[in-house]
């Protein structure tokens, strides 16, 4: 009977508590929420870069995503039902991996010290990686929103107006730092916490790893900058009709006087 009562309070026959699994569970679908985070940004950035090719690319891109292709017709609403998705992802990830954070004023300056102390490089990694995710919070929330509520504000002449008119030029700059330093700083972490590429020698593999994970950083803020410097000049250019949206040459309706 006395083995039993253990049983049922959650005490081995050993005297020993039984260990939730709720923790690693947790952990998993941190991991794997921050994992689908990370690549979408990625795919975001090549979409949204073919602003560098013309006018005309980054407008394919659009139109491919509101349907326009498939239904010859388009429907922004379906942009939003993508955004709604990754707002969830967002919310899950970030409820999961602030357990993590410190949660005072206390135990940060008792982490910031030690981290001084060891100079241990994954701990300094870990630190900006929380640092930029708390950031997220703030410079992600504005332009989430209007892609959620305004789907229709994308594209190439739109997105000029929405960078430079409408002022959101600084808040990008700051997303971009924020979200290629954290998802590339968090895609190094999980390799090395799942054991992806794992080699013979864990030390040489930490640093081809963070040699590959610099590398990409460095890509994708060369990357990104050019292309919001590319929607800076659309937008200085397009002031004049701001509002206005962009319709390719192919589908603008012929002049007048001209045989149809």
């Amino acid at each position: 009977m006395e083995s039993s009562n253990q049983l049922i309070a959650g005490i081995g026959l050993a005297g020993t508590a039984r260990k939730s699994r709720w923790p690693a569970r947790l952990d998993f679908i941190q991991s794997g929420t921050g994992l689908v985070l990370a690549l979408f940004m990625w795919g975001h950035m090549f979409f949204v870069s073919t602003i560098l090719i013309s006018n005309d690319a980054m407008w394919t891109i659009t139109k491919f995503f509101e349907g326009y292709f498939f239904f010859g017709k388009s429907y922004p609403i379906m942009v939003s039902f993508v955004v709604a998705t990754v707002i969830t992802l967002l919310v899950v990830h970030a409820f999961l991996a602030v357990r993590k954070f410190p949660i005072n004023y206390r135990q940060f300056t008792t982490f910031h010290g030690h981290m001084k102390m060891m100079r241990h490089e994954d701990t300094t990694l870990w630190f900006w990686q929380a640092l930029t995710g708390f950031a997220l919070f703030f410079v992600a929330a504005p332009h989430v929103y209007i892609m959620l509520t305004h789907p229709e504000l994308i594209g190439p002449f739109e997105s000029g107006d929405r960078v430079w008119t409408g002022h959101y030029w600084p808040l990008y700059i700051l997303l971009l730092l924020a979200v290629e330093l954290h998802g590339g700083i968090g895609l190094y972490r999980l390799a090395v916490k799942w054991d992806w590429f794992a080699g013979p020698d864990p030390a040489a593999t930490r640093k081809r790893l963070k040699t590959l994970k610099w590398a990409l950083t460095v890509f994708f803020l060369a990357l990104g900058f050019a292309t919001l410097a590319a929607y800076v000049k659309i937008g200085i250019a397009h002031a004049p009709d701001y509002g206005k949206p962009y319709v390719p040459a192919a589908l603008q309706a012929a002049p007048q006087g001209v045989n149809k």
